[in-house]
């Protein structure tokens, strides 16, 4: 009887083990001639450009770190908990890119996370979002993709260990978690939140930054825009969970991705600056106000923005709080002589190009993280709103000097508990960067 039973277990796995085998194997589709670039409309091309900016292609197809790289040639380094993962080269060149893909083969790479040869695809390349475009979308972005200019290019070899690089196992990671399929609008909102939710769901991959992911590095479903760590910052919540005083409305949310900054919320950086100027920058306005709208329903902004102005005014009376009178508390003079000139507002709103702290999300989130970084690598004119700049404080400001602002703006400007071990974060993040030349002196 125990023979039996132990027979009926083997036997049910090895029937799973095979099927799960079957499921994760796909064949080759056969390699085409590179199609002349006149096989594509110029329609078709130039809404191809646009999706192709809206959906970040090139920021993670071109090589970025001190070596750049052709656009959209790859070997774009993507540092995961599982290795290093470099990006493929999209050109069509038809030797190391797509040139010799058919769309079908594109098609079945954006929806099922499939290469040409019949590989599949690590989800580093975030096809769980991209099967949720149309097929006309994809065949746009082919469109676009197969009339650039082909570059031979060859990418650095993946870090991966086995057995985590077997190709065949992503067929049970895309079990779990690979839900295909064009997005469906929901008949519970209207066209704008649709078309949202279409874009950030699937082409802008939002989730793809905010979202936390679980130990086989898939979105945890139960956390959607819990917010993530990701490049070395943390991209912060979009829903309810954001702790920042005011609440991201609409109007916040579509001014942040249209121009780079939020009138109450501050300016993009880091991660977030190309994702703006070099992506969404390329859609249309309604698109991005679509997305703004979306994003807003997810912060229940509606219902939570009652108590704003009143929040909005306890973090303006903050703003120049121990700046007067005899100085008396050193980490307050410290803010002072490095901060204060730009960020002190003495309005009953922030003055444009000077973000009130009291409600920038990098001291409301758990860690100084955003904090840090933004202090040690500066902001450029190009980051955040245009023309508006933010000197690099990298060798201005040591470890303990960044302790004790981050420790004196937690206190004063916030109502959350203390961070921790201040100096030690400092330092881990001051370690990610690149030390910035020296100014001349004269």
């Amino acid at each position: 009887m125990i023979g039996r039973i132990v027979a009926a277990v083997a036997g049910i796995g090895v029937a799973g083990g095979l099927g799960v085998l079957a499921y994760a194997w796909h064949p080759a589709i056969a390699p085409i001639a590179p199609p002349a670039s006149t096989a594509f409309s110029t329609a078709s091309v130039e809404h191809g450009r646009v999706l192709a900016a809206g959906g970040y292609c090139a920021e993670c197809h071109t090589r970025r770190d001190g070596h750049e790289g052709a656009p959209l040639a790859g070997d774009y380094l993507m540092a995961t908990p599982f290795g290093a993962i470099y990006s493929s080269n999209i050109t069509p060149d038809p030797e190391t890119g797509i040139g010799r893909w058919s769309q079908a083969a594109f098609v079945r790479a954006m929806r099922q996370g499939v290469s040409r040869d019949g590989s599949n695809l690590f989800p580093a390349f975030p096809f769980d979002h991209f099967t949720h475009m149309t097929d006309g979308d994809i065949a746009d972005v082919y469109a676009f993709l197969m009339t650039r200019p082909p570059v031979h290019s060859v990418k650095r070899a993946n870090t991966v260990p086995f057995p985590l690089n077997v190709r065949l196992l992503q067929g049970g990671w895309k079990l779990l978690f690979l839900h295909p399929g064009a997005y469906r609008p929901d008949p519970a909102h209207d066209a704008q939140w649709n078309r949202g939710a279409y874009l950030a769901e699937g082409l802008s991959h939002c989730g793809a930054c905010h979202t936390p992911r679980n130990a086989m590095g898939a979105e945890k479903a139960g956390a959607a825009y819990d917010g993530a760590p990701v490049d070395n910052w943390i991209a912060p919540p979009l829903n309810g969970t954001n702790p920042t005083p005011a609440v991201w409305t609409e109007d916040e949310f579509f001014q942040y991705l249209r121009y780079g900054v939020a009138p109450l919320h501050g300016s993009a950086a880091g991660p977030m600056s190309p994702v703006i100027h070099g992506g969404l920058s390329e859609l249309p306005e309604s698109d991005v106000r679509a997305i703004a709208a979306y994003l807003a329903s997810l912060d229940q902004a509606t219902g939570r923005q009652g108590g704003d102005a009143a929040r909005l005014a306890a973090a303006m009376r903050t703003s120049t709080r121990d700046l007067t009178g005899p100085q008396t508390d050193p980490d307050a003079r410290l803010y002072a002589g490095a901060c204060a000139a730009c960020h002190a507002n003495t309005g009953a709103t922030p003055v444009p190009g000077r973000p009130e702290l009291a409600l920038n999300n990098a001291l409301w989130l758990s860690e100084p993280t955003n904090l840090y970084q933004v202090v040690l690598r500066g902001i450029n004119a190009g980051e955040g709103q245009a023309g508006i700049a933010m000197p690099s404080f990298y060798h201005a400001l040591t470890d303990a000097d960044l302790a004790r602002l981050a420790a004196y703006l937690r206190r004063t400007r916030t109502t959350l508990p203390p961070w921790t071990d201040l100096e030690r974060k400092a330092a881990a993040v001051r370690a990610t960067l690149p030390a910035p030349p020296v100014a001349a002196s004269h």
